[in-house]
């Protein structure tokens, strides 16, 4: 075995083998990799359900390089330790499979979190949101940045992204339902999750609609460009950015008021939600059958579709009463 993975066993035996460690279960949180700060509010949600649902260890390994390998290093070692649980984030869905399987073999609970691995090598999946909350959050916002109504546009990424399109056919749903009867959507343009591309886009729905009000962008990449060129051609309070974005990159958007609120997964939540279905695998209550419903703590619910999946919440809303809290995490 490689020596950083030596070193990586060695130091998952020390964490294990501590006093404190040995009355509690020890559940794994394996994530893509390390000094990632979306992980790393995963971790800081994973342990205050861990502190909530007590007699629990939160054990948080990732490889240095988000790879396949790494992560099965990993589960190779947390196999050997016996832990009760293993939560993970794949860089692979069927890469792991292999070692996952193994882990289930010796009585270990497996889950996966945020990216999913393949349904024989977890019991169940849990995804940050669904397609038809992000669609409803969408429309949301679009209210949210203009009360009156009046006319929209979206900014996507690829014509052919398929999540794209579904979460604007849902958020269409949702802008056909009464509450939204003052909105008008004008146009759907594509930047193909370029920064250029996406602003040149931006610029031209500002240019083609002059009374337009809101563009909402459902890509990190497409939310920034559209928010600059608002702020760049001078149309800062006359029309409002929103979409899915991350409060790094938006901090200064909300800020000089382009954007009022967007949305993004909570990774906190998401690191919290999966200790508490963790918990419930380990003790039983939840199998990881279809139908079932899985206890979140204080994020609520979620129930198992046919692939013993099912979804946390819809995204979370970041303004300028937050942004710049989450925007030091990722």
């Amino acid at each position: 075995m490689p020596r950083n993975h030596l070193l990586l066993a060695a130091a998952l035996a020390a964490a294990l083998s501590s006093p404190s460690a040995l009355a509690a279960d020890k559940v794994a949180l394996v994530v893509k990799s390390l000094g990632n700060g979306f992980f790393d509010a995963a971790r800081q949600g994973a342990q205050e359900a861990a502190k909530e649902l007590g007699g629990l260890e939160i054990i948080y390994a990732g490889p240095a390089k988000a790879t396949a390998e790494g992560q099965v290093e990993i589960v190779n070692a947390l196999i050997a330790q016996r832990v009760k649980a293993i939560a993970i984030s794949a860089n692979d869905p069927d890469a792991l499979v292999p070692v996952l399987k193994k882990a289930q073999a010796r009585g270990i609970k497996v889950l996966s979190f945020d990216s999913m691995v393949r349904k024989d090598g977890r019991q169940l999946h849990l995804a940050p949101s669904s397609t038809p909350l992000i669609g409803a959050k969408l429309a949301a916002l679009v209210l949210d940045a203009s009360p009156a109504g009046g006319e929209v546009a979206v900014l996507s990424a690829t014509a052919q992204a398929t999540n794209q399109n579904a979460w604007i056919a849902a958020m269409k749903a949702t802008l056909a339902t009464p509450p939204y009867a003052k909105v008008k959507l004008v146009s759907v343009v594509y930047g193909d999750d370029q920064t250029d591309k996406s602003y040149r886009e931006a610029q031209g729905l500002l240019k083609s609609h002059p009374n337009l009000k809101v563009i909402v962008a459902p890509t990190t990449v497409g939310i920034a460009a559209a928010a600059r060129a608002v702020q760049d051609e001078r149309m800062t309070g006359k029309v409002f950015v929103t979409g899915l974005g991350l409060p790094s990159e938006m901090l200064g958007h909300v800020k000089g008021g382009a954007v009022k609120s967007f949305a993004i997964w909570n990774p906190v939540d998401l690191g919290y939600s999966v200790i508490h279905a963790a918990n419930a695998l380990v003790k039983g209550t939840v199998k990881g059958a279809s139908g079932e419903t899985v206890p979140l703590g204080r994020v609520g619910k979620m129930v198992l579709d046919a692939n013993a999946e099912g979804a946390m919440a819809e995204p979370f809303t970041f303004n300028a009463s937050n942004v710049e809290k989450f925007a030091k995490m990722y």
